[in-house]
């Protein structure tokens, strides 16, 4: 028997990110991003929500898998956030803000384990 997915829908996608420290990573993403705290149990899971949106974080040891992984998060309003992430000092140092040839504008931030999460926004002109 096949099975066909020509029916079915994909509506949303969570990313689940490496943490090295729930609580932490909970923290930061509250204190740095205005997210809001879901979960969180130290040493297991943790998850994070800003609108519809929702990042999880699985309890790792090791940091090099954080630092292999990476997120990209749709925004509207990215100058804003922008703004925010430089002055909180959390912009990448090679992903500041920018027009990219794909037509995004976007940037990113490395959380506290190395996770590197990609904000973007569809240029409109």
């Amino acid at each position: 028997m096949s099975i066909s997915s020509d029916d079915a829908e994909i509506i949303s996608a969570t990313p689940v990110l490496a943490s090295l420290d729930i609580r932490k990573s909970v923290a930061f993403m509250i204190s740095k991003l205005g997210f809001t705290e879901i979960y969180a149990e130290q040493g297991a899971y943790g998850i994070v929500a800003r609108g519809p949106v929702q990042i999880h974080f699985w309890a790792c040891n090791d940091r090099s898998i954080a630092e292999a992984t990476s997120c990209r998060l749709q925004v509207r309003g990215i100058e804003s956030l922008y703004e925010r992430c430089r002055q909180e000092r959390i912009v990448h140092p090679n992903a500041p803000l920018g027009r990219k040839p794909w037509g995004l504008i976007e940037f990113a931030i490395l959380d506290l384990d190395g996770n590197l999460i990609t904000f973007y926004e569809p240029a409109t002109d």
